[in-house]
């Protein structure tokens, strides 16, 4: 059973101030929110630290990263998901989404063989309470991958997925219109060839004409009889987020344009952007500026991608850059990405909610470190 804690002496980060005071947990929960400071000799004294919730993410490829470390190196499933759920926490991630990619970029991508083999083990690992953050199912579904739909349909019930993503990396739209950017991104990331990189877009072109549209009427269908939530992915036009809302989406991930978030801002989806473009101060693939998004009013949260450390920092960076309050700019990495996934009992530091919990203290520099991580009250790191 957890034992009850009391944190006092804490810069609670609240939903719409920032106090001096003291948190009580009981039972894994807030118990009581107090704007002073205890007599509780007991008490955890935290020096004027920022107390926070725990961060929330939708999105992440760090799994993916320790599992296939280097291009065709498969890592031990089981030491890499211990390898990234350590690291997710030391950046106070206490709730992520690890997102699994239904259907490779690539035909021998190495990921077309290991989805059913990182989903088992997360599950393996949560059933033996072997995990310090609750981790839950991000199905990243290729539309244009010809097996998509035979490599979803495993996780169409699943209760671990939270939620399915439709992603089309079609060469010359959405995420890489710029031919040049996307020649960067796999060449040096997959070591390609020139002759190998032609014939890709080639290939991927001709998926798409075969493949994406019917993929993704399908996807939409299996994910909504089973309660999924479901998010587009790259929206680059208003009518691609028409398309996406007409559907039953309700998210829009990584909008590349000004126009595509204010048209997702505008039928009601949330919109979620790189917490590694907020702290670069711009996005890799040459698309909008996250910080462009937060100051129009149309950025509702971040996600690390592929960086753990840039959510959190990516969220100060809102806050001091881009004109947001510390509450909203922390609410984008903790209460708005819960919400959108229907996990209201977490990201907010208010009676009754989970005691997913982070002390933070700031360097002189900005950059903030996570001291202390309690996951349900709980001492996780």
């Amino acid at each position: 059973m957890t034992a009850d804690l009391i944190i006092s002496n804490a810069r609670l980060v609240l939903a719409d101030a920032v106090v001096l005071g003291t948190v009580r947990v009981a039972g894994g929960r807030i118990a009581a929110v107090d704007a002073a400071g205890t007599g509780v000799a007991e008490a955890l004294d935290i020096d004027g630290d920022y107390l926070m919730p725990g961060l929330v993410e939708l999105h992440t490829d760090n799994l993916e990263k320790h599992v296939q470390p280097r291009p065709k190196v498969h890592w031990p499933t089981s030491s890499a998901l211990l390898a990234h759920d350590a690291q997710v926490v030391a950046a106070g991630i206490t709730t992520v989404l690890d997102a699994i990619a239904v259907g490779g970029t690539l035909s021998e991508d190495i990921r077309d063989h290991i989805v059913r083999e990182s989903a088992d083990a997360i599950r393996s690992f949560r059933a033996g309470d072997l995990l310090r953050a609750d981790h839950h199912l991000h199905m990243r579904c290729e539309v244009a991958h010809k097996d998509v739909l035979g490599l979803f349909e495993p996780f169409k019930d699943d209760p671990l997925v939270r939620l399915v993503s439709l992603m089309d990396h079609t060469p010359g739209q959405r995420q890489f219109v710029n031919l040049d950017k996307l020649r960067v991104y796999y060449q040096g990331k997959h070591a390609m060839s020139d002759a190998a990189f032609e014939r890709m877009i080639v290939d991927r072109k001709a998926a798409q004409e075969l493949y994406s549209d019917r993929h993704r009427r399908i996807l939409v269908e299996m994910a909504l009889s089973a309660g999924h939530t479901i998010a587009s992915h790259d929206d680059a036009t208003e009518e691609h987020v028409e398309e996406a809302a007409g559907l039953g989406l309700t998210i829009s991930e990584f909008p590349t344009t000004m126009e595509a978030a204010k048209a997702a801002h505008s039928r009601g989806m949330g919109t979620i952007m790189g917490g590694p473009n907020v702290v670069r101060g711009g996005s890799h693939s040459g698309n909008v500026s996250a910080g462009e998004l937060a100051e129009a009013g149309v950025l509702d949260a971040l996600s690390s991608d592929y960086v753990p450390s840039s959510l959190l920092y990516g969220a100060f960076r809102l806050h001091e850059q881009h004109g947001m309050t510390l509450p909203g700019a922390i609410a984008t990495v903790t209460r708005n990405p819960a919400d959108m996934i229907g996990l209201d009992d977490r990201g907010r530091i208010e009676v009754g909610a989970r005691a997913d919990l982070i002390r933070v203290k700031r360097l002189d520099d900005g950059v903030p470190v996570v001291r202390r991580v309690w996951r349900q009250g709980e001492r996780v790191l």
